[in-house]
């Protein structure tokens, strides 16, 4: 496997306009991270994007060390806590209005 930081989104987009996507994992509006598995020709890729950190696109070898990688990205996905509380419940327990005082 070969990895390279990317600056740009617009690189990876530019790299995913072109290529067959086989699975993207995660969304940039919810975890903040998104991985995009493609394949360009012959080359087995990942293109991953963040909002909080460093952005690359891996190749991997052959197929097998692709498909390892998708589903290490799925694992990695499923066992991070994103959002750990229900909003609504949260707001609940923080504000207590039968408590409030008509004096100003």
């Amino acid at each position: 496997m070969e990895e390279i930081t990317i600056s740009s989104w617009a690189t990876l987009d530019a790299l995913k306009k072109v290529a067959d996507i086989i699975e993207t994992i995660g969304d940039l509006h919810d975890s903040h991270e998104m991985s995009v598995f493609c394949i360009i020709e012959d080359d087995y890729l990942e293109l991953f994007y963040s909002d909080s950190g460093s952005n690359y696109l891996r190749r991997f070898e052959d197929e097998d060390e692709f498909d390892e990688a998708i589903e290490e990205r799925k694992e990695e996905f499923e066992n991070a806590d994103y959002d750990d509380f229900d909003d609504d419940e949260e707001l609940d327990e923080d504000l207590d209005f039968e408590d409030e005082s008509d004096e100003f």
